[in-house]
């Protein structure tokens, strides 16, 4: 996998159809709905439980618009990731084109599918931590590993920006 600017896009080549797939599955990662620890951490308020008036005027004023921007930055994806729909009968490695202007989309729904996947499966630090992790035996360990790529393309995406 080769990760680089093109002119007005991060073009992402040589994507097997293992990552290809992981890709494909940020929309759906990204959704907290139903995991009540990922929601806690993706909306969380900005004071203690005690600051009632605080809490409430975020819950009525802040939440909606970050919900807003998070699904706005996951349709985006979802959309640039159509290019990896098709026909997919053979095995050969695909690229991906994402628009340079959808970088910061891109780098919001990356997050949230990491911090989605970390509640849902309550990895710890020293798990999220540990990069050299193998080999994938289980779902969580296929979590973990999800986890990790995206946030190296947070990382690779970030690079291309400095």
């Amino acid at each position: 996998m080769e990760i680089r600017r093109c002119n007005d896009e991060i073009e992402i080549s040589e994507l097997d159809p293992f990552l290809a797939e992981l890709l494909r599955q940020i929309p759906a990662s990204a959704d907290p709905k139903g995991t009540t620890a990922a929601e806690q951490r993706l909306f969380s308020p900005p004071a203690h439980e005690t600051e009632t008036d605080l809490c409430k005027e975020w819950k009525l004023y802040v939440e909606p618009e970050l919900r807003r921007l998070f699904q706005t930055a996951t349709e985006t994806v979802a959309t640039d990731l159509q290019q990896l729909n098709g026909s997919e009968k053979t095995l050969a490695n695909r690229v991906l084109r994402i628009p340079w202007k959808h970088a910061d989309a891109w780098l919001s729904a990356l997050n949230q599918a990491r911090l989605v996947i970390a509640a849902k499966y309550n990895f710890s630090d020293a798990e999220l931590g540990d990069h050299f992790r193998s080999p994938i035996g289980s779902r969580r360990d296929l979590s973990l590993f999800q986890v990790n790529f995206y946030g190296f393309l947070q990382e690779c995406i970030l690079r291309e920006v400095g």
